[in-house]
């Protein structure tokens, strides 16, 4: 299946269903509370939307000027976003932030997006747009294809629809029936298609591709220590293979402990920012993407 990129253009803000159709919608979800801004990104999971940051924007430290972006891949999906590699829509997402994001914070299948970007896009050279830093929340990694093997393809697709019942956990949805929410999560399932979920774990099987050695900004893992999706050895697996990472996992806390742990998780992400990105002293120039590198 091929899709034309040219036909995708990145609204940053449109109302109606004309943008709800568009693949990458991003928003400018809060301004800025205190001089010196960093523009962060924040980037989802599949079957997900950018509704699962709300916790975490209130409680974000006040120099962050918070972008979220809805993503093809959220809900059931939009229409022909498998034809195209995770790491295109990502950029997408990345253009649509004025003058760049300085911070990209993302989740679960955001995080490959995330990492597929940087290491197509993001890092090494001259022009390299990547952020001053990065926050990964449950990512999905392997360092090596042997670490691989049919039992972990077994596991992704006969555990689908338990992954995407968690994730109802966290929306609206929790306050419906339980088989309620089972019998919405087969059709959520059906709807994303094989497809869908190949290309989530086609795209988690390239991870061992990443050239990680080169992404020398400053990340920060969070991790669940109780995650069926991406498990904390992912997390503690990636942060050897950065230059500059640490990892912190939340003990009884599942995939989303941006939501479960909204403030032990904002005060982690909080302290990551003002420790690694200061401000500029006063009467410095504003901070931009090219303070950052």
């Amino acid at each position: 299946m091929s899709v034309d990129p040219g036909r995708y253009a990145t609204p940053v803000r449109r109302s109606g269903d004309e943008a709800e159709q568009q693949p990458v919608i991003v928003r400018c979800a809060r301004r800025a509370l205190a001089p010196d801004p960093l523009r962060v990104l924040l980037l989802h999971g599949l079957c997900s939307n950018a509704g699962v940051w709300d916790p975490f924007l209130p409680l974000a430290d006040p120099r962050c000027e918070l972008w979220t972006a809805d993503l093809p891949w959220r809900g059931t999906g939009v229409h022909g976003w498998t034809g195209l590699p995770v790491e295109t829509w990502a950029d997408q997402a990345v253009a649509a932030v004025p003058g760049g994001p300085d911070v990209v914070i993302a989740h679960s299948f955001g995080t490959s997006a995330a990492l597929t970007w940087l290491d197509r896009w993001g890092t090494g050279g001259a022009d390299t747009r990547g952020p001053g830093a990065v926050v990964l929340v449950s990512p999905l990694y392997r360092a090596t294809a042997e670490e691989f093997d049919w039992n972990s393809l077994a596991y992704y697709v006969n555990n689908f629809d338990r992954i995407l019942i968690e994730g109802m956990h966290m929306g609206p949805s929790r306050r419906l029936p339980e088989e309620r929410r089972h019998t919405i999560a087969m059709k959520i399932r059906d709807l994303v298609s094989p497809y869908g979920w190949f290309q989530f774990f086609g795209t988690y099987l390239r991870m061992p591709q990443m050239r990680t050695e080169r992404m020398t900004m400053p990340f920060l893992l969070v991790s669940g220590g109780e995650d069926m999706v991406a498990a904390p050895s992912d997390a503690e697996g990636l942060a050897k293979s950065l230059p500059d990472a640490s990892v912190h996992v939340l003990p009884c806390h599942g995939h989303f402990p941006m939501v479960t742990a909204a403030e032990e998780f904002a005060d982690l992400t909080n302290t990551f920012l003002r420790t690694r990105l200061p401000g500029p002293p006063s009467g410095s120039p504003h901070l931009t993407m090219e303070h950052n590198r």
